[in-house]
């Protein structure tokens, strides 16, 4: 669990949350130049970072140690939980750990749970937000009175528009943003 509240002289807290890289260099180095753009304070992706899987295509220009590579260089900043893609192999190269198939985030009181989405929905009240990747399509919506938030994938995107982007949180509003930095939608919650 990581605790993140706002500092009192600067800004809140900036959280950068993107998911199914799928082992994409093109789309990695453009996640990377908006999570640059942004100033974030953390990256948290939410899971399948390497390998594309059985069931998708090839995502544009494939190249999983790249990715690794291109990762490394903001890797103090990053949080990951673990996708269904994901594997003690490519823990091996890298350079941050995946957690869990789990994480919790405290972030300006509100308690955000992260998931890549494909096990079970976590115990969550209703105040909650929950955060996951998995189907590649973005999703804004209430479950049970909680927020039910995700950002599509990255490279693979499966919603009509094919939209590739992030959800970017700051001042307790969640942005959804493709990966030129265009607003789309928002959540708060």
């Amino acid at each position: 669990m990581l605790f993140f509240s706002k500092k009192k002289e600067k800004r809140g807290i900036k959280l950068f949350v993107a998911s199914d890289i799928h082992g994409s260099a093109k789309y990695a180095r453009e996640l990377l130049a908006a999570f640059g753009r942004e100033g974030a304070d953390k990256l948290i992706l939410l899971g399948d970072i390497l390998y594309h899987g059985p069931r998708n295509p090839l995502p544009e220009e494939y190249a999983p140690a790249e990715v690794a590579e291109l990762l490394s260089a903001v890797k103090e900043n990053i949080l990951c939980v673990r996708g269904n893609c994901d594997s003690e192999v490519d823990q091996m190269v890298l350079p941050f750990p995946i957690l869990s198939d789990y994480a919790v985030v405290f972030a300006d009181g509100l308690t955000v749970h992260l998931s890549h989405g494909h096990r079970e929905t976590p115990p969550l009240a209703p105040s909650d937000v929950y955060i996951t990747g998995h189907t590649h399509v973005p999703l804004n919506t209430r479950e049970e009175g909680f927020l039910h938030l995700n950002p599509g994938s990255v490279a693979l995107p499966k919603d009509e528009n094919e939209t590739r982007g992030y959800i970017l949180y700051e001042d307790g509003t969640f942005y959804f943003k493709t990966l030129d930095g265009k607003v789309y939608d928002r959540a708060t919650p």
